[in-house]
Parts: structure tokens; C-alpha cells; sequence
């Protein structure tokens, strides 16, 4: 599979951020609907009803946080950008679906750590399943 590369720059600090992204209560602002962890591995709920599970790889706050998601290993990389903010690059494997996916994730990520709004509309009829972005 092709390597998945995105970064993200955020106005938020590196720790405000690795918070979201390391927390049950972090991630369920943005990603899932919750992700609750677990000796070692989180859970994850989507509003369409769909689950997975995945392993924490690594959790060295304030810098990296890796997860094996979908089958593919998942590293949040951040970096202050010198101004109290956070550069944050995602590295992942996966396919077209997977792409697109991730800005799904990522814009989320920046409109709740940054903005404190809540991209997705939590509608199980409306889900990444039927075409929705912003499940």
C-alpha cells in the first residue's frame, strides 16, 4: 500500500493536541463517536455502528502518538512551531478511501482543538458509509 502523508498546521499547543489524540475524552470530540482505551488498545465506535480496535504503539507526550489502525501502522508526529502552536504530521498506509479519510480526521482534529467546534454530524444515516464527510 502507498504511504499516507498529511500535515496539519495548528494554532493549538503540541501538549493541548497530543491530549486529544492520546485521550478517551479527546478522541471522542473528533474522530469517533467514542475510543475508549483499554490495556493497551483502544476501541473504536462510529456512528454507522462500525467498531475496531486498535493497538498503542507509542505515547511520548507531547511528541508522537502511534496506533496500529486499520491494519496499518498510524504516527501523529508534533512539533511546536516556535509561536505556541503545532506542526503536526500523519503518517499511515492505505488507499484512496483511506486518503481522504484521514483529512476527514484531521480537519475535525483542527476545528475542535483550535475552534472548539464539532465537525460531524453523528447521524448513523449519515455516515462516511452512505457518503457523508462528516460523519
Amino acid at each position: 500500500m502507498p504511504e499516507i502523508r498529511w500535515k496539519l498546521h495548528l494554532a493549538s499547543s503540541p501538549e493541548a493536541i497530543y491530549e486529544l489524540l492520546s485521550t478517551d475524552e479527546g478522541r471522542a470530540e473528533f474522530w469517533a463517536e467514542s475510543a475508549v482505551e483499554r490495556d493497551g488498545a483502544v476501541e473504536f465506535a462510529f456512528p454507522n455502528g462500525w467498531r475496531t480496535q486498535s493497538r498503542v504503539l507509542a505515547a511520548e507526550e507531547p511528541r508522537r502518538f502511534a496506533l496500529d489502525y486499520l491494519g496499518s501502522t498510524t504516527t501523529f508526529e508534533l512539533e511546536p512551531d516556535g509561536d505556541g502552536g503545532t506542526d503536526l504530521t500523519l503518517s499511515a498506509e492505505g488507499d484512496a478511501e483511506t486518503l481522504a479519510g484521514w483529512v476527514s480526521v484531521l480537519l475535525a482534529l483542527k476545528a475542535a482543538a483550535d475552534f472548539g467546534v464539532d465537525l460531524r454530524n453523528h447521524d448513523p444515516a449519515r455516515s462516511w458509509t452512505q457518503g457523508y464527510c462528516d460523519n
